[in-house]
């Protein structure tokens, strides 16, 4: 079973990514409630919690119902992360990680995310020094590399748990792929298979079927999958990944009615934290995949997206349901 620091967790574990504007409470509630087993904040600047910035700030609300949660804070300065830390630790999280992975050309250009891959003694001495100011286990997300020339995975991970990193979540691409071709788990499981690593090895990127999610575990032999994109307003699939790893079936997706009551839930809970304003908004990338494959749904999918008033939302949801609410979503 892996642990991280002195968090149990199962076997095979499944992890929620940080994802900006996406693993907010609300969201992360819901995949909490649909069996992931640890969930992380969006993203957090180091140099916008030590600036008080007001939305950098709101990112550090995590709820006792969805431990253990990881807060992800990025940067490349080391006085700025430091400092963060000492912040991000009055919110009582389970986990620190550290996000070495982030392609966004304006976070890249400040030398933090993907772009300390070019400085990976940077990336290095980073890690050690946040580790010796924190009590709690400190974890990294990265990617493959900076680009194809410069895959170093394996030595990068053995130095970052030599350093007191407890676990490593890799997603599959370099920085220079961004989210484009196909992620390669090879070198993920490189660095898994190194005789000398015994922290936890999570793999990351194109996790995007319960069938992907065993190849992981069984094919790869890594630790945990972390899910990004297939869980955008599809927070089932922690459950349906689990269901297929128990019986080697699938599960029967949710009905249009359990669709429907997840998203006026989600957008709900975004607005009691959020407001209305910034609820309706950053709730609405999430109903493409809520609705997903439903034909002739354009018309109502355009009223939930455009709509900035919420009772106008919660009205296209009760209008699809009583057109749609007898359609039987397909395996």
């Amino acid at each position: 079973m892996p642990s991280i620091g002195d968090i149990q967790l199962p076997d095979f574990p499944l992890l929620l990514a940080p994802m900006e504007d996406v693993s907010d409470p609300p969201f992360r509630a819901l995949c909490k409630e649909q069996g992931a087993d640890v969930v992380y904040t969006e993203f957090i600047s180091s140099e916008g919690l030590i600036r008080d910035a007001a939305k950098s700030v709101m990112k550090l609300d995590i709820y006792e119902k969805e431990r253990p949660v990881g807060i992800q804070i990025f940067g490349a300065n080391l006085d700025s992360m430091l400092r963060s830390v000492e912040i991000v630790e009055k919110s009582n999280p389970d986990i620190i990680d550290i996000n070495f992975g982030c392609p966004v050309k304006k976070v890249v250009s400040k030398g933090a995310g993907a772009g300390i891959l070019k400085d990976i003694d940077l990336m290095v001495s980073l890690t050690k020094a946040m580790v010796n100011h924190t009590k709690l286990p400190v974890t990294v997300k990265t990617r493959l590399g900076w680009d194809h020339d410069s895959i170093k995975i394996v030595e990068v991970a053995e130095r970052l748990q030599d350093v007191g990193c407890k676990s490593i979540a890799i997603h599959g691409r370099t920085r220079a792929q961004m989210y484009k071709g196909n992620a390669d788990w090879k070198p993920i499981a490189a660095v898994k298979n190194n005789p000398r690593m015994h922290i936890p090895v999570f793999g990351n990127g194109d996790v995007d079927s319960p069938e992907a999610a065993k190849r992981m575990r069984d094919d790869y032999g890594l630790d945990g999958a972390m899910i990004g994109r297939a869980s955008i307003g599809y927070p089932w699939f922690f459950k349906e990944v689990k269901h297929y790893f128990e019986t080697g079936t699938h599960l029967a997706p949710p009905t249009m009615q359990e669709r429907v009551t997840a998203a006026k839930r989600h957008l709900q809970m975004a607005i009691d934290w959020k407001g209305e304003k910034l609820g309706v908004f950053e709730t609405r990338r999430h109903y493409t995949n809520y609705f997903k494959g439903i034909p002739n749904f354009k018309e109502y999918r355009m009223k939930m997206v455009t709509s900035d008033d919420s009772a106008d939302v919660f009205a296209a949801f009760e209008e699809a349901l009583a057109v749609f609410g007898d359609y039987e979503f397909s395996l």
